[in-house]
């Protein structure tokens, strides 16, 4: 059996375990990202620590790791963009050399949308389509294009970020409008209360006790994310659709809302082939997505 080291690296924490080939975790664990306190090269440094330690335990095979930020997923694993705020220094960091130079074996690297994209198509929601987009809602929102099981990854590495487009004539940008931090925002705002202390499952458990308020957030969200999906179906008709993040797991309340919304807005022979599904491997993903870029990359 091939042993790997798989990594889901965050703003707050990084996520790693051991997996084999087939892209089943043996193990998993956690340990604190600290990306404001010690920048990128802290990152590396918990990185290779990690790989390191397995490798006193076991014959690694190779390291597959996802991450924030906009990557370059060569043989260098280039991080091109991460937003300072959050990873300062981070930007211009290349994961995978370092990993690969420190630990002697190969290495992929991915963003950590695209991986976890990667995953659902793998083993997850996606399995067996020759087309799917994922789209991810969260406090933002992201997005991966895959077609024959390969990324779409743009002439920037950036295609698929959903969360950026325009709607009808706004000002700000789809996850503005269409997030769970914007649902969020509105019921906040009709309780008097602060965004902190409104979280999505709040939401839902008051609008499924009537809440009128919340009901007309959800609503909003609905309405703004159908538009999205709309303009996804009509340019990429994708075979899927999948919806994951933290609130779609009130799938049983958003499935016939998001779809009859969508029927309403796309024509149905754009939408008859496309299917929505909600995401399967919650936050395992990016690391099995991750693995599967590894395994039929060129330096695997």
């Amino acid at each position: 059996m091939n042993y790997y080291a798989v990594m889901d690296i965050g703003g707050t924490a990084i996520k790693y375990g051991l997996s084999d080939e087939e892209g089943n975790l043996i193990e998993k664990r956690s340990r604190p990202t600290l990306a404001r306190e010690e920048g990128g090269l802290g990152i590396v440094h918990k990185a290779v620590d990690i790989v390191q330690s397995y490798q006193q335990q076991y014959d690694i095979a190779g390291v597959a790791v996802d991450t924030a930020g906009i990557v370059r997923p060569d043989e260098d694993g280039e991080i091109i963009f991460a937003g300072e705020d959050s990873f300062p220094g981070y930007t211009g960091t290349k994961l995978g050399q370092s990993i690969r130079e420190a630990c002697g074996v190969p290495c992929a690297v991915e963003n950590d949308v695209n991986a976890a994209a990667l995953g659902e198509y793998w083993q997850g929601a996606a399995r067996g389509a020759g087309s799917a987009f994922v789209m991810t809602v969260g406090t933002g929102i992201g997005g991966c294009f895959i077609l024959n099981g390969k990324i779409w990854h743009g002439a920037s590495f950036s295609a698929g970020e959903a969360g950026f487009m325009r709607l009808h004539g706004e000002h700000r940008i789809f996850e503005e409008l269409a997030s769970a931090r914007a649902m969020r925002a509105e019921a906040a705002v009709s309780h008097n209360m602060s965004l902190s202390e409104v979280s999505g499952e709040l939401v839902f458990k008051w609008a499924l006790a009537g809440d009128a308020d919340a009901v007309l957030a959800i609503e909003h969200m609905v309405d703004n994310l159908s538009e999205g999906l709309a303009n996804i179906c009509c340019l990429l008709n994708p075979e899927v659709i999948v919806l994951g993040g933290g609130v779609m797991a009130q799938q049983d309340y958003l499935r016939p809302r998001i779809m009859q919304r969508v029927e309403e807005l796309v024509v149905p022979a754009m939408r008859v082939n496309t299917r929505l599904a909600f995401a399967e491997l919650g936050n395992d993903a990016g690391m099995i997505g991750a693995l599967y870029s590894l395994l039929h990359s060129k330096n695997a």
